[in-house]
């Protein structure tokens, strides 16, 4: 058994056993109460997942495994004379719950170029698609059609211990995510570029060598991916993707088959597709008022047609935080260091000077700071790729490492499927005259 796995059962057996003994010891115990409008707001602020690889707190923003994004740019390994954390380190994070040496990253560096090789079925697939497909849809049909090779899936049907099923999940994971980047350079390539394909280049890291795929040869485009494919990994186990993943995982499905649900979640306009409405709506901006360098006072005159419109200003505001997305700050300093006098750049710096005062002016917004997307797309234009809607592309093969670090956690603690109650508006009223008790 290799290190990495090793490494990984040892650490999952231990919080396995800490678990059973802390449900037992306090099991009864409630975790706050949840109201009739969580019932039917989406289940807001309700308590009631676990997930291992990273928490979102309403001020700090995203921690993975406790450690702030700051803190990871500090602390995980990059490339030599690189200037950027490698994802890798990040998924060893996750996974084992350690920050990872140098020697570890490489290791999981060397186990994913290992495992990328991905089958020709895969790209006829794509290929069978209409170029005018959506590349999220391109995306998922070439995971689906990557499922014939799950290892979960064949050792299921021959029949396997539940105690085991961590094992093929595992394999699975890394087999995925080994292989998602050569999937989606291969759909950037055939819908953008004339179908002239990049083969990839095993010397380079996984982010690298994604870049390289996509035809991006810029060394600081390379560190970009490498920030972006960290920044957006996770963000704990609420969001559309993750619980989705999680959900379909539940019932045993592969971690093709969950990762590709996760991911038609993330498609939707109030999760991932966010990133690509961003950078359509500057695009608008600057057509509109008729300049490429609007100034604050020209921004702020089309956020309020914006809002009159009855639209959102997209990027803006998130369900949980309650300051600006330490992402998002992220992605400013490395457009300070990359790219300060870039117009578009610049402008979404104005904008994130001008839209948060009108959005607090309105008097409903709990958060008019930006989010992650507010800022992705203009540092991908700058390198030349303005194809936006690919963007929520590259957040699916970063959201990949988690997600999927989630469900070897899911399958190594035997989570059970996951099926929570629900009612009908009659047997709320029913009980709300107690005429009966639905919450039993």
């Amino acid at each position: 058994m290799e290190v990495l796995k090793e490494r990984f059962k040892a650490k999952a057996d231990a919080k396995a056993a800490e678990i059973k003994d802390l449900l037992k010891q306090n099991g009864s115990k409630k975790i706050g109460e949840v109201t009739l409008a969580q019932v039917y707001q989406g289940m807001r602020g309700i308590t009631g997942l676990v997930t291992e690889t990273s928490l979102l707190d309403a001020q700090e923003g995203i921690r993975f495994r406790g450690y702030s994004i700051p803190e990871l740019s500090e602390k995980l390994p990059r490339v030599n004379g690189g200037g950027e954390p490698l994802p890798e380190g990040l998924f060893y994070l996750m996974l084992i719950g350690e920050l990872p040496t140098a020697e570890d990253v490489n290791n999981v560096t060397n186990l994913l170029q290992r495992r990328s090789h991905v089958p020709n079925h895969v790209f006829a697939t794509i290929d069978a698609l209409p170029l005018n497909t959506h590349p999220m849809t391109m995306f998922v049909a070439g995971v689906m059609a990557l499922q014939t090779e799950s290892i979960f899936a064949k050792e299921y049907a021959k029949g396997i211990n539940k105690k085991d099923y961590w094992s093929p999940m595992y394999d699975d994971t890394l087999d995925l995510i080994a292989r998602l980047p050569r999937i989606a350079a291969y759909i950037y390539r055939r819908k953008y570029k004339n179908n002239e394909h990049i083969h990839p280049n095993g010397l380079l890291d996984w982010a690298g060598n994604f870049a390289h795929m996509m035809g991006y040869e810029d060394e600081s485009f390379k560190e970009l991916m490498r920030l972006y494919m960290t920044i957006h990994a996770d963000h704990e186990g609420g969001n559309v993707s993750a619980h989705t993943t999680h959900l379909v995982g539940s019932a045993l499905s592969d971690a093709y088959l969950s990762y590709a649900a996760g991911m038609n979640g993330l498609a939707g306009p109030l999760h991932g597709l966010a990133n690509q409405e961003v950078i359509k709506w500057i695009f608008e901006l600057q057509k509109d008022i008729g300049t490429d360098s609007p100034t604050k006072e020209q921004i702020a005159t089309y956020v309020q047609q914006t809002i009159s419109a009855g639209k959102v200003v997209p990027g803006y505001g998130h369900a949980v935080l309650r300051k600006t997305d330490p992402r998002f700050t992220a992605q400013m300093e490395f457009g300070k260091k990359h790219m300060p006098d870039d117009k578009l750049v610049n402008t979404v710096w104005n904008v994130y000077e001008t839209v948060p005062p009108i959005l607090k002016a309105l008097g409903k917004i709990k958060n008019p700071w930006p989010n992650v997307d507010a800022h992705s797309g203009a540092l991908l234009v700058h390198y030349g790729m303005k194809e936006y809607e690919f963007y929520t592309v590259l957040f699916a093969v970063s959201r990949a490492l988690g997600v999927l670090a989630s469900l070897c956690w899911d399958r190594a603690l035997g989570f059970p499927l996951e099926r929570p109650k629900s009612v009908t508006t009659e047997s709320v009223k029913l009980w709300l005259e107690g005429k009966e008790e639905i919450w039993e």
